[in-house]
């Protein structure tokens, strides 16, 4: 399983709770900032794209990316050892 960053800009009436409800649903997850999560999956990237656009609107933004070999952070609002654990 692997650990990805999902940030999103919200610029229409998308249902940002559903957007959320989606993301928790892949299991663990972890809330880093307003707008961005980190989630642990088997999916891939794309995939995981792609789900998540069906809560979208075209003048949304949606970015996910294959968390890395390097990590930092300060003041974020999920438990630290959650990122240590699955970064």
């Amino acid at each position: 399983m692997e650990c990805y960053i999902i940030t999103f800009e919200i610029n229409s009436n998308a249902d940002i709770q559903e957007l959320y409800d989606n993301i928790k649903s892949y299991g663990s997850w972890a809330r880093i900032t307003k707008y961005s999560l980190a989630i642990v999956t088997d999916l891939s990237a794309k995939e995981i794209r792609d789900d998540l656009n069906d809560n979208l609107y075209e003048e949304d933004r949606l970015f996910v990316i294959k968390s890395g070999f390097e990590s930092a952070w300060s003041n974020v609002r999920c438990k630290n050892e959650w990122l240590k654990n699955n970064l």
